[in-house]
C-alpha cells in the first residue's frame, strides 16, 4: 500500500504561520474566547497571539500611575527630603 504521511495535528491555539495568516480573523477571535494562540515557523514557537484584556493584565500597569498611586498611598509623614540650595544669582519676577 502506497500511503501519504499523515502530518502532525497541532496543540490546540497552536498554528503553522502560513496557516495563521490565512485565518488571521479566527486567530483573532480565538485569542479573546479561549486564549492565547501560538504561531510556529518551522516548527518553532515564534510569537503569540493575545486578546487585548490579556495583554493589559501581563503589562500591568502604566509606570506613572503606579507611582503616583503608590506615592498618594504610602505613610511618608516621617520622611524629609534634602534639597540643595540654588547655584547662581536669583533674580525676582514680576508676576
Amino acid at each position: 500500500m502506497n500511503e501519504m504521511p499523515s502530518e502532525i495535528a497541532e496543540p490546540a491555539g497552536t498554528w503553522k504561520l502560513q496557516d495563521a495568516k490565512a485565518r488571521f480573523s479566527e486567530v483573532v477571535r480565538l485569542a479573546g474566547e479561549t486564549g492565547p494562540q501560538h504561531v510556529t515557523v518551522n516548527g518553532k514557537e515564534k510569537a503569540v497571539v493575545l486578546s487585548a484584556e490579556d495583554y493589559r493584565r501581563l503589562r500591568g500597569e502604566p509606570m506613572g500611575d503606579a507611582l503616583v498611586q503608590l506615592l498618594a498611598e504610602a505613610d511618608l509623614d516621617d520622611v524629609e527630603f534634602e534639597h540643595t540650595k540654588p547655584r547662581g544669582p536669583v533674580r525676582d519676577i514680576a508676576l
